[in-house]
């Protein structure tokens, strides 16, 4: 099957490479199916989220723990299971970057995550109970504190 991104033009893909999200995303409720494509020369640390319904619409995601190794996203039992898993370590997580210039001010929501059951393709965007992450880190404090800026 063919879409239009709005970042890589007109690609090609697999029904295996669709990832649905029964709720849709925060404030894009209407928006189910969706494809994850790395962006070139990230290593898999820069991604982008895009519709499959709105080809205007792609958010952009990092990988978390290329910046910060020990984020320890843990989901609640009601989300688990609508992902198909028991523990939140057999999921796969990425965190929206909001991108800005210069690169040093753009924010990573590590509150709320994109999870991912890459078994069964089946993904939810979640808010992380308790106060340990928030939803603007800066990039600039993951580059002071070994990362590199990625975003």
């Amino acid at each position: 099957m063919n879409t239009v991104t709005k970042y890589f033009g007109e690609i090609e893909y697999e029904q295996t490479d669709v990832l649905h999200f029964a709720r849709g995303i925060f404030a894009f409720e209407d928006e189910h199916e969706f494809l994850l494509l790395p962006f070139a020369d990230s290593d898999g640390a820069l991604l982008c989220l895009q519709s499959l319904q709105t080809p205007s619409l792609a958010f952009v995601l990092m990988n978390p723990f290329s910046l910060k190794p020990d984020y320890a996203p843990v989901l609640q039992p009601e989300e688990l299971k609508g992902l198909g898993v028991e523990d939140s370590r057999e999921l796969c997580f990425y965190t929206m970057c909001v991108v800005k210039s210069p690169v040093a001010e753009s924010t990573l929501n590590l509150k709320c995550p994109v999870a991912v059951n890459d078994e069964t393709g089946q993904a939810m965007q979640v808010i992380l109970e308790g106060n340990e992450y928030g939803m603007r880190h800066l990039l600039s404090d993951f580059a002071a504190a070994g990362g590199e800026e990625s975003c």
